[in-house]
């Protein structure tokens, strides 16, 4: 087995992996994943006990258990940049011996959850609901960095977003994964189901115009009339894509599930945003954790 370079998988004096400082016996193989850092508690202070309380920059970790239940809840910060780093750890955590620097002959598969905020892209999705992704459709490139066997179903998706929205693919060259059914079906009742787009930016790549004009104007609109083998567009935010692919190329289980707070047809925000997402959160740790 080769061994991995000092420089490549960095590692510091406690042990700890380098951006998220945590061991790979302060994981547990069940991970909510959140963007913003002061989420990490509002998620964890449901959790019935705490081992572990973790912070390095913006990535806060806290390991606990509901019931017997053993719970990790990992805050990645904004973007698919920063999906990738929190990925890479989280994998490298499970699945790579850091006294060797080998990867383990038997692979653990990690069951991680977006617990997130986002826009809604249908006028009948409106604020303060709840969406779970059956797919991430990627305009940031971050999976066009990775070598991997494209599905014909995956491909055949990302080919049709082409086509029918026009899209200039010298700005990115999109891509799509599925998230994981097994995870999926526990988030049934009182979630919609769709399409997340996943943006590289909040402003111009979501269609937003402030005091900069668009390459790609009238996008919100393209976005919602989108249609494929029955799945439409229900949100876009901008890391699910990220997850899904990268979770995907390492065997993991990931699944997304957003608070709307935002309606970006009939143009809407929630008149109280926290308040939705700690119903989602209370909502889905349930559902996460039922039998």
């Amino acid at each position: 087995m080769n061994r991995i370079a000092e420089s490549e998988l960095i590692i510091n004096d406690r042990g700890g992996i380098y951006h998220l400082d945590v061991r790979p016996e302060e994981l547990a193989d069940t991970i909510i994943v959140v963007g913003d850092p002061g989420r990490v508690e509002k998620v964890s202070k449901h959790f019935d006990s705490i081992e572990h309380r973790l912070s390095h920059r913006e990535f806060v970790t806290h390991t606990g258990r509901i019931g017997n239940k053993r719970l990790s809840v990992v805050s990645t910060g904004i973007g698919p940049d920063n999906i990738d780093i929190v990925f890479n750890e989280l994998d490298a955590l499970a699945n790579i011996d850091f006294e060797t620097r080998t990867v383990k002959e038997n692979l653990t598969k990690l069951n991680i959850i977006r617990f997130g905020t986002s826009g809604s892209l249908q006028a009948d999705i409106p604020v303060d609901s709840f969406v779970a992704s059956t797919h991430g459709l990627g305009l940031d490139n971050l999976l066009n960095f990775y070598s991997y066997q494209k599905t014909a179903d995956d491909k055949a998706m990302a080919d049709a977003f082409i086509e029918q929205t026009g899209l200039n693919t010298t700005i990115t060259n999109p891509y799509a994964f599925s998230g994981s059914e097994t995870l999926l079906n526990k988030f049934n009742e009182g979630y919609h189901n769709g399409i997340t787009v996943t943006c590289p930016g909040f402003f111009g790549p979501q269609g937003r115009v402030l005091r900069l004009g668009l390459a790609s104007p009238g996008l919100v609109d393209k976005l919602s009339h989108f249609n494929f083998n029955n799945h439409r567009i229900t949100n876009f935010e901008m890391e699910t894509s990220a997850i899904f692919g990268l979770g995907k190329l390492m065997g993991h289980e990931c699944m997304s599930i957003n608070t709307i707070i935002a309606n970006r047809v009939v143009k809407e925000f929630s008149k109280d945003g926290n308040a939705a997402v700690e119903n989602m959160i209370k909502k889905s740790l349930e559902a996460l954790t039922a039998s």
